[in-house]
């Protein structure tokens, strides 16, 4: 299946949407917007699944959507979305298909022929990390999970046990270990029993150097202890079957080249969540998702939330020339969240050329940062109200508390509520210090409650909105050779590190890696 893709920047609807910025986009006024349409919130806001977005307060009207329609219509959004679910090799410098959505896909839903084959090595797989994910959480004597792994072999499972805490099995703590420093690990392994531990390692290849630092320090530190039995205590989220058994492990859980890092809690690399919500609740977060997918796939293009978002991203990275995007969670189980935002927007679109290989034209991915509501509000929010930058932010609230604190929650929600008003209206003040500009853009999502569905759905939903700004401008969202060459040099200056060899270096190199050689 082959698609026909027109980078945004070269379509006239792009024309089309710079002569509207600069007659009355620039100039946008969301306070005059709001006075003179009675009904902006009702046609700037729309219920997905489980997903409940306002747009209202963006920095765009009626038309200003239909123009980015065009775009999305010209630039081929709607059969490169197609292709990706068709299975299509969409991922070109790779040669490889995107198919993180057959993850979700239910037991016995109709994906093909062409799909049947994965769609059955991905249900047999799921059913055999479901049925272990069981056995361990019935197993009482082990009281202490340590996922090992980095990027997205750890960013998704850790930020969806956070976010499931509510759910978690009693009995059982949750650790997330990445970094190469050895600070990590240690603080980790200082409170746990070698017994009672189960250590789980997520990678791909087996060969991923900071995991498998941390996998063989880990791997001594329990036999120091006297243990014996790695196979009970190790399994691993891995293709390498072999080196996994090399290394000890009988317990393997694979998955496939067409599962990004990014996109792959959804896979094996899913076992953490697993463990902490079951097999039930880990299939009602690929329930969530599914439905979030097939909006997607189904809904028009102007009641498509994933691509209303993405092309709102579009307006604001390259004609209104923002730079960053804010995250503000308004729920503290939700704190990990915008670093997994993170990397599954800027892996994804931070890219200088096209498809072809030619540099692009047009800014892409922007910053994305932020913190949990209300930590936020007494962190970085006096520069969004006040600082120079107009920086769009992100609210996610969600309706019912997990807990029966009272009081708590009605505050929480107010400040949100509170805060996304004040960066529209804003203040005016003639002695400068209490002015607030206002005017200030902000989007607002609402889940009835943070449940293994609404998570599933709202990660799924952001996921399509990366793929639709960066099918506009015309780049591989599935691909991130930027990570490759820090990863080389690294392996060239460990061994300089010993030896002091500074040969070839640059002098800047050469002069930090004398200092930071241990001192005899």
């Amino acid at each position: 299946m082959t698609t026909t893709r027109t980078r945004g920047d070269r379509t006239a609807a792009w024309g089309a949407l710079a002569a509207h910025y600069e007659a009355s986009g620039k100039g946008f006024d969301l306070r005059r917007a709001f006075a003179g349409d009675p009904g902006r919130f009702a046609s700037l806001s729309q219920a997905a699944p489980h997903v409940f977005a306002d747009l209202s307060k963006n920095l765009i009207d009626a038309h200003t959507e239909s123009l980015l329609m065009a775009l999305a219509r010209e630039s081929g959004l709607e059969a490169h979305r197609d292709a990706m679910f068709a299975g299509a090799h969409i991922n070109a410098t790779e040669d490889r298909a995107v198919l993180h959505t057959l993850l979700r896909a239910p037991p016995g839903a109709s994906v093909g022929a062409k799909l049947a084959g994965a769609f059955s090595d991905v249900q047999a797989t799921l059913s055999a990390m479901l049925a272990y994910a069981e056995q361990v959480r019935a197993d009482h004597t082990i009281t202490d999970v340590v996922n090992i792994g980095i990027g997205g072999s750890d960013l998704g499972p850790q930020m969806a046990v956070l976010a499931l805490d509510a759910d978690v099995a009693p009995g059982k703590r949750f650790h997330f270990v990445s970094n190469v420093d050895g600070h990590e690990l240690a603080a980790v392994l200082r409170g746990l029993a070698p017994e009672h531990t189960l250590f789980l390692v997520a990678s791909k290849t087996f060969t991923t150097a900071e995991t498998m630092a941390n996998a063989r320090s880990a791997k001594r530190w329990f036999e120091q202890s006297g243990s014996v039995d790695i196979a009970r205590h190790f399994a691993a989220l891995t293709t390498n079957v072999e080196a996994a058994r090399a290394f000890g492990i009988e317990t393997t859980f694979g998955f496939w080249d067409w599962v990004g890092g990014r996109y792959s809690l959804w896979s094996a690399i899913g076992l953490p969540i697993a463990l902490a919500i079951g097999a039930e609740g880990f299939r009602r977060l690929l329930a969530g998702a599914h439905a979030m997918d097939d909006h997607f796939r189904t809904a028009p293009l102007e009641r498509n939330l994933p691509v209303r978002l993405g092309l709102l991203d579009v307006w604001y990275r390259n004609f209104h020339g923002f730079t960053s995007r804010g995250i503000a969670p308004y729920h503290s189980a939700l704190r990990r969240l915008p670093a997994y935002l993170q990397q599954l927007e800027m892996e994804s679109n931070g890219k200088q050329v096209d498809m072809s290989g030619e540099p692009v034209s047009a800014a892409t991915s922007p910053v994305l940062w932020g913190e949990p509501g209300t930590n936020g509000q007494h962190a970085y929010f006096q520069m969004l109200h006040q600082g120079t930058d107009v920086i769009p932010l992100e609210f996610i609230a969600v309706r019912d508390a997990a807990h029966d604190l009272e009081g708590h929650h009605a505050k929480l929600l107010a400040n949100a509520l509170a805060q996304a008003q004040a960066l529209m209206v804003g203040q005016a003040d003639a002695g400068g210090h209490r002015n607030f500009p206002g005017n200030r853009p902000s989007s607002f999502f609402v889940l009835e409650r943070l449940t293994p569905e609404s998570l599933g759905a709202f990660l799924a939903l952001y996921e399509h909105r990366v793929f639709t700004s960066g099918s506009v401008w015309g780049i591989n969202s599935f691909d991130q050779w930027g990570v490759e060459l820090g990863k080389v040099l690294a392996r060239d200056i460990e061994p300089r590190l010993a030896s002091g060899d500074t040969g070839g270096l640059d002098a800047s190199t050469a002069g930090l890696l004398l200092r930071l050689r241990p001192r005899a």
